[in-house]
């Protein structure tokens, strides 16, 4: 109900913002126009940085975080396309201010920190249910006994955020090969 009440808040703003913006230039008409190329800038910017991202997206939902930079960059970008689809003012502003740099990585740092203890709470959460799995067995003073590996998984999560991973490359070794081209002759096409 609070969310159906946020909406309907918004569309009254936007309406008396259109109105106001449309008598302060003088026609309604510019505002019209200013709407459609909104709308065609933000269909281009999302279909430039979503991209590849669909793989990532199911990542998040399964509640694993991924660490690469492309995904995280692009996820304010695409955003900022979906606020410029909206037909309003206030929409387009906040997408305007989503397309700063300094603005995306603050809600990156936001958004990885979020996913991380949504993360941790899943670690818990899995980890609690194996306790109880296994009849109560705890180690040593009733401590939880993946407590260490959960602490080195969190380790290398943290190493793995730091640096630049591109899942798209595969590591290998190449070698030339020389097809042994079989000459065609003369008395071969004829036949």
């Amino acid at each position: 109900m609070k969310l159906f009440l946020i909406v309907l808040a918004g569309l009254i703003l936007e309406v008396f913002v259109w109105i106001g913006v449309g008598d302060l230039v003088g026609s309604m008409w510019y505002v019209f126009f200013w709407f459609v190329a909104a709308f065609f800038i933000g269909l281009n910017i999302i279909r430039k940085y979503s991209a590849g991202i669909m793989p990532q997206m199911q990542q998040m939902q399964s509640g694993q975080v991924s660490s690469d930079p492309a995904f995280t960059g692009n996820l304010p970008k695409i955003f900022a396309g979906f606020l410029l689809l909206i037909p309003g003012l206030i929409s387009d502003v906040f997408a305007v201010l989503l397309l700063i740099p300094a603005v995306q990585k603050a809600l990156q740092a936001v958004f990885m920190k979020t996913m991380m203890k949504r993360q941790q709470a899943m670690m818990n959460k899995m980890m609690g249910g194996m306790m109880g799995d296994m009849g109560g067995v705890t180690g040593a003073q009733g401590q939880n006994p993946f407590a260490d590996l959960m602490r080195q998984m969190q380790d290398m999560q943290n190493q793995q955020g730091g640096q630049y991973r591109d899942s798209s490359i595969i590591d290998g070794e190449a070698h030339e090969v020389t097809p042994d081209a079989k000459k065609i002759e003369m008395k071969d096409v004829n036949k």
